[in-house]
């Protein structure tokens, strides 16, 4: 049996579906799996062994072979018996359909209902609600069952290799001063989706610099490829030698993976890697801006969500609409310290208990 699962776009989105794909796995241990994801989104399942190997679709990439019709193409040789459709778009549903895959499971959204075999109704946009939740109602329609309840069905997982945990070992000894530190908190900045979901540069430098002082941590700021001046620019204006960026380090989600997983602490926006906290239990303060919690609610316990109630929000826009940005403009460095705070102090008290 050879399965397809159409993973999610976003890098958050992916790791929530993580619980749904590995019930997937159990469920059918002898099929093949195929994930059919973004390239960017390669590293991500690294090493969890969820899926067998991958197939790229990138629709506007230089690579004809991982657009639409070529993929499409590719899935018919392939001979796929079941389409798991995390992803909601008509283009992907278009792809399985084309792709001759036997039995394609989706939600019925975007006037896909006639490319899909199984269509199920999907909860009202209107209203927030997990996303998490509805990738597991996909694997539990195709038979996935949970043995342990609703902590399972929320269980994300994730992996690093022992050559990504090294690396970052041996970056870390080279710019930072483990030895002259106690610990080690991550800042990520960071936000693909839009300018709205960032925090300032200046509040991000000051809460680093606030840590360094105040628990004696080694402070170090996450990037991707595309965030490395606003890495470095926030070491800049923190101007202590306890604060380091992977800035110029060929950072990568590989890297930022493995040093979540050594830290004590995660303070992130609403971005991507806020939730590798979760699978390797890393307790995690996330900064949100324009965004309702409850569409990436994981309901993990060691979480501490931050949001300022302003009239115009949650908005859910990519940028400020009203150009003054309040929700995270107004979010101050106090409050944030305030909550890493109770953080650092209940992962010191789990530790003696």
């Amino acid at each position: 049996m050879k399965i397809a699962m159409f993973c999610p776009n976003w890098v958050g989105d992916l790791v929530m579906a993580t619980p749904a794909l590995r019930a997937v796995r159990n469920r059918y241990p002898r099929a093949e799996i195929i994930g059919i994801m973004r390239p960017y989104l390669s590293d991500v399942l690294d090493g969890t062994g969820l899926i067998d190997r991958e197939l790229f679709y990138d629709p506007r990439g230089a690579n004809p072979a991982q657009r639409g019709w070529s993929l499409s193409r590719q899935l018919r040789y392939e001979d796929i018996d079941l389409a798991l459709l995390f992803t909601n778009s008509f283009r992907t549903a278009m792809i399985a359909w084309a792709g001759r895959i036997e039995r394609r499971v989706g939600f019925a959204r975007d006037a896909r209902r006639w490319l899909l075999t199984d269509a199920l109704k999907p909860k009202s946009r209107r209203t927030p609600h997990p996303v998490i939740d509805e990738y597991w109602r996909l694997a539990e329609y195709v038979g996935a069952k949970s043995t342990s309840g609703t902590a399972q069905r929320r269980q994300m997982e994730l992996a690093t290799s022992s050559e990504d945990e090294l690396r970052f070992q041996r970056i870390l000894a080279r710019i930072g001063s483990p030895e002259e530190t106690r610990g080690l908190v991550c800042l990520n900045s960071g936000g693909a989706f839009g300018a709205a979901k960032h925090w300032p540069t200046s509040s991000f430098a000051e809460l680093g610099r606030l840590i360094a002082d105040k628990f004696h941590k080694q402070v170090v700021v996450l990037c991707g490829p595309a965030e490395q001046a606003q890495a470095r620019e926030i070491v800049r204006l923190a101007g202590h030698p306890h604060v380091v960026s992977l800035a110029g380090e060929s950072p990568s989600l590989r890297l930022t993976k493995a040093a979540i997983r050594q830290a004590d602490l995660l303070v992130t926006t609403d971005s991507g890697p806020r939730h590798f906290a979760a699978p390797f239990n890393v307790p995690v303060v996330t900064i949100f801006g324009p965004t309702h919690i409850a569409w990436s609610e994981t309901f993990y316990p060691k979480a501490v969500h931050l949001q300022l109630h302003v009239d115009c929000g949650p908005c859910q826009k990519r940028v400020c609409p009203l150009g003054h940005h309040r929700c995270m403009q107004e979010l101050g460095v106090d409050r944030v310290f305030s909550a890493v705070t109770r953080q650092l102090h209940e992962t010191a008290r789990r530790s003696v208990a």
